[in-house]
């Protein structure tokens, strides 16, 4: 049945079916996240970066209705390029895919695609969370509640920090999702190293934490781990001048009635601007670490298989 909706490109579909390591990679950072062509560039090194630790990468995306897990290089360039490519979160899959149209997978998208194809590890960025203002708004992501009940590691640098981290970890922790912090006892900030609030647990190797999460699925505790990975110190922005750019781009927003999904492309839009260029610089600088510390999870976990 599964199919009829996805392609799974041959050397991915070859992995998953020996158990070998595979690390599932976004489609929203290409379409959405980031300028052409550093979208493609980003995209493609990260590939590399998985395949040079002993992973596959598998990046997913929605072309012409069918969903596409393991991108070539020409769909990543027409993801990087194209434009009204829609971005699709769960309630948007079945339209996307039955009107045939184009879509770049969030991180709740990818990790559901993730987990239809039988890959339990996935490299972002930042995860969505709680906005500031939520209790007026009550604008959460989708990210939170797929992380409550869909199986795949998620690493990633954090939450995005336009977001608020004290209300997202709060939410994070009704749900049952495991905070883990790699090599780190303070969650990270995406864009800084400290967010100035903790984690649940603090791993150091790739390989205690496949055991942690090998055995979170195999005692049937349904849903994902986040793996907090800080951006590498040399590439973390200043935490004074980042935390003013967002909250300049946070009143701008609000005084533009920008709302739901098109609240983090405008936020992360204008802080690009306000820190001429720097954020960009360090988003793609943690995604390629997160990469490596997916590819090398991806690895420890496909020993147990």
């Amino acid at each position: 049945m599964l199919s009829k909706y996805l392609d799974i490109r041959e050397d991915v579909l070859t992995a998953i079916e020996k158990g070998e390591a595979v690390v599932a990679l976004e489609s929203t950072i290409i379409s959405h996240g980031m300028p052409y062509p550093r979208n493609v560039e980003t995209a493609l090194m990260c590939e590399k970066i998985i395949a040079d630790q002993g992973a596959v990468p598998a990046t997913i995306g929605i072309i012409k209705g069918r969903i596409k897990v393991g991108l070539t290089v020409e769909e990543v360039e027409y993801m990087g390029k194209e434009q009204g490519i829609i971005k699709t979160s769960r309630r948007d899959l079945p339209f996307i895919v039955a009107n045939k149209a184009d879509g770049a997978t969030t991180v709740a998208a990818t990790m559901i695609i993730a987990a239809l194809a039988g890959i339990k590890v996935f490299a972002t960025g930042g995860i969505g969370g709680v906005h500031r203002g939520a209790q007026d708004t009550f604008d959460i992501s989708a990210d939170l509640q797929e992380l409550a009940q869909t199986n795949v590691a998620v690493v990633c640098a954090g939450a995005k920090s336009i977001l608020d981290i004290g209300l997202t970890l709060e939410y994070l922790e009704t749900f049952g999702i495991p905070v883990v912090g790699f090599k780190t006892d303070d969650f990270p900030a995406f864009y800084t190293r400290k967010s100035g609030y903790g984690v649940d647990y603090r791993i150091d190797s790739a390989v205690e934490l496949a055991q942690a999460i090998k055995t979170k699925w195999e005692l049937g505790l349904k849903g994902g781990v986040i793996v907090g990975n800080p951006i590498p110190a040399e590439h973390e922005l200043d935490a004074v001048r980042i935390n003013k750019a967002i909250d300049d781009a946070v009143l701008e927003a609000a005084a533009k009635g920008v709302k739901g999904k098109e609240t983090t492309p405008f936020l992360l839009g204008k802080v690009l601007k306000i820190t001429e260029g720097k954020s960009l610089d360090a988003n793609i600088e943690l995604v390629y670490n997160n990469s490596r510390v997916a590819a090398d999870l991806a690895v420890e976990l496909a020993k147990f298989n």
